[in-house]
């Protein structure tokens, strides 16, 4: 009777070994990846892939960068899914990175009018509106309340409208303006 009381408390013993070991594993893998996402989710490491540089110049001349708010706008706050929302934000990051690391590595020409298309419409109103929620602000002149009003509320479906469409450089200064200054 004793050595089967041992006996199931040295398999339980076993049992409990392993849960913790897993528990601790899980718990630094998760500590490994938050870390991983936090570090590569800086403007300072989205520039470091040469294709992505200019896009970074014209970020750090934008007013999404220096206003007088004080407000800094990063990469992955219009181009990627609100971090709060974990598996997609996890998803499209890694969906993203896997693609510019292939096609950095695997050379070729890389197509920033392709790309700087697909980030534009991947930029959507939601995004925006994160930031710039009170679009009809008092302070406007009456065109721009008008305009942001039919964004906000379409009058049928198909006339949806987005930021980008008035707002053609968002984030970004127009690339003569960056080779403008970058010649100075």
């Amino acid at each position: 009777m004793i050595r089967r009381i041992f006996k199931v408390l040295k398999q339980r013993k076993r049992g409990l070994v392993c849960a913790v070991a897993l528990v601790a594993l899980g718990a630094a893998g998760f500590v490994a990846s938050h870390h991983a996402m936090m570090v590569t989710s800086t403007p300072a490491f989205c520039s470091m892939c040469h294709e992505i540089e200019r896009a970074h110049q014209s970020w750090l001349m934008s007013r999404h960068r220096h206003n007088s708010k004080g407000v800094v706008v990063k990469c992955i706050d219009c181009h990627l899914p609100e971090p709060s929302r974990f598996v997609a934000f996890f998803w499209a990051k890694t969906h993203h990175g896997v693609k510019d690391i292939y096609a950095h590595f695997a050379g070729g020409e890389y197509d920033r009018e392709r790309n700087k298309a697909a980030a534009r419409v991947s930029v959507t109103n939601d995004r925006c509106q994160r930031c710039h929620e009170d679009l009809l602000a008092t302070d406007m002149t009456r065109g721009a309340m008008l305009a942001h009003r039919a964004v906000l509320y379409p009058k049928r479906p198909g006339y949806e409208k987005t930021c980008h469409q008035c707002h053609e450089a968002m984030g970004h200064k127009p690339r003569a303006h960056y080779d403008e200054v970058s010649v100075r």
